[in-house]
């Protein structure tokens, strides 16, 4: 794991290699400087006053339902439990912490290329969402997902280029009790991809045999714990401003097994936060910290993911609204807050309320993940797949949104300004000859390098389209969702492996789900 512990604000670039496929022929490379922070909807002075404001509701709010480890752990560190049983941080402990924490963090992984540094403005996109209901791909209905749906999704992300990690999108309704949930969960998740997966535990000691697997698959504790593979997201606090007990022991527990920790909250604007913006900020950004500075005050060199994610409700339904402009919005300010503190740092991004991959996924997804990625958010979750408010999974908007997001993140790239990108002796060589760039051996060469093609977005003329079928993008992504499925099982773990993996834990997903030639 990298770490750096800086208490400077800086921004950094990033130069991230991906591919790209000019139709269905081989790949060609495009080098792209994924770059957040160009958009920035508040001034320093108003992420000022809102840290004011976090470190005042700190001292003189503090929060309620501590368990007996946490408030060990501030209490020695200078925090007090008021008469009224609020834990309050004193704000020379809150600022101690954000000097303390780990400023860069690195996730990786099982095999070598899937890297993901977390620092400044590097932006990351993947997966997420937990749903309990899954869009089936043969009859388009919404049902209750199983592990087999779990493993299928996670299959389905490995092989789509531009999504980055592996968040366990769906729930596994078919498992009887929640240790069996988070065992074959973490299982389901980690033989389905080779990218860095995120999971959950419900409960502090289902954390061990998770963290137990990871050590096998790596090879040992000191190797898992050198590169992590696996991390845990942790909703440590219930909106607004009590801890809940069960997750910050969930918590301590990943910390000490050496899983990074994502330290998630979800207040919803004028139910569980106030109706404003900035005071929805404000609140979630203590109840995010609040779980670093625990994670902190536990180890040190902790590898903590600040998650604010205040979520946008619409007051006439009191239902979620993820894919309103109002979302979009929140998300970026929050982004900029854990920007401000230099905190790594996770959000999500892409929860349309749509419930088909439809004209109204493709704008509300578009408009939230693109002001994610601009704004700088280092890992963006729920960015592909969901659907309904997340409440249900579509692997076929799992393939569009891989389009999707190869768009998005190949605008937030950086444009060369160089003596040889001005051409300006191409151009009066050109208007003096050809008329047209055509011809040019440099227009030839940046059409592979400079330019992302889309894998099933149709860019040809009305009538090559009708006579390929008429088809539209939905029917496009079902089929290229299929072919992943009945062609892609991922082998990075081995089938020895998986064989004393399955003696060792109660592994439910079947041996006959994870290959083609036994289907």
């Amino acid at each position: 794991m990298t770490r750096e512990s800086n208490t400077g604000r800086r921004r950094r670039r990033q130069r991230v290699p991906g591919t790209a496929t000019q139709g269905r022929g081989a790949p060609v490379t495009v080098d792209m400087q994924i770059r957040g922070g160009r958009f920035a909807p508040l001034a320093i002075e108003e992420l000022d006053r809102i840290h004011k404001a976090v470190l005042e509701i700190f001292d003189t709010v503090g929060l309620a339902d501590a368990p007996p480890l946490v408030i060990e752990k501030v209490t020695a560190a200078g925090g007090k439990l008021t008469d009224e049983g609020r834990l309050t941080f004193p704000p020379a402990l809150v600022e101690r912490a954000l000097n303390g924490l780990c400023k860069s963090v690195t996730l990786h992984g099982q095999r070598p290329g899937h890297e993901m540094k977390l620092e400044g403005q590097r932006v990351y996109v993947g997966s997420g969402g937990a749903a309990p209901h899954i869009v089936d791909l043969d009859t388009g209905a919404y049902r209750s997902s199983t592990l087999r749906d779990l493993y299928d999704a996670a299959r389905l992300v490995d092989a789509l280029e531009h999504v980055h990690f592996f968040s366990r999108s769906l729930v596994a309704r078919d498992m009887e009790d929640e240790r069996t949930l988070d065992i074959n969960t973490a299982f389901a998740s980690l033989a389905g991809t080779a990218k860095h997966v995120m999971v959950s535990a419900s409960q502090p000691e289902h954390v061990r045999p998770v963290a137990e697997m990871c050590y096998a698959i790596a090879g040992s504790e000191i190797a898992f714990r050198d590169r992590p593979f696996l991390s845990m997201n942790v909703n440590h606090v219930v909106p607004p401003l009590r801890f809940h007990a069960e997750s910050c022991e969930v918590m301590a527990a990943a910390v000490r097994a050496g899983m990074p920790v994502l330290a998630n909250i979800f207040g919803q604007l004028g139910a569980s936060s106030p109706v404003t913006m900035a005071g929805s900020v404000a609140q979630t950004m203590v109840e995010a910290l609040a779980g670093m500075i625990f994670a902190w005050l536990i180890d040190s060199n902790a590898y903590v993911i600040c998650g604010p994610r205040p979520m946008v409700t619409d007051l006439r339904t009191g239902g979620m609204s993820g894919g309103s402009g109002e979302q979009a919005l929140a998300t970026a300010i929050a982004t900029q807050m854990a920007g401000y503190y230099g905190l790594p740092n996770s959000t999500i991004a892409g929860a349309t309320d749509s419930k088909i991959p439809d004209a109204q996924a493709g704008y509300e997804k578009a408009l939230s993940v693109t002001l994610a990625i601009q704004t700088g958010a280092n890992l963006i979750t729920q960015a592909c797949g969901m659907q309904a408010g997340l409440m249900g999974v579509s692997f076929e908007a799992y393939v569009i949104d891989n389009d999707m997001l190869g768009a998005i993140l190949r605008s937030a790239s950086q444009v060369e300004v160089s003596e040889a990108t001005l051409a300006v002796d191409t151009i009066a060589k050109v208007v003096r000859t050809d008329g047209h760039f055509l011809g040019q051996a440099e227009t030839y060469d940046r059409m592979k390098s400079d330019f992302l093609y889309p894998e099933i977005a149709d860019r040809s003329a009305p009538d090559e389209w009708k006579a390929a079928g008429a088809r539209d993008i939905r029917q496009m992504a079902h089929d290229r969702a299929r072919e992943i499925l009945n062609t892609h099982y991922p082998d990075h773990i081995g089938s020895d492996l998986r064989q004393k993996l399955r003696q060792r834990f109660d592994i439910l997903l079947k041996e006959s789900a994870m290959s083609a030639s036994v289907q």
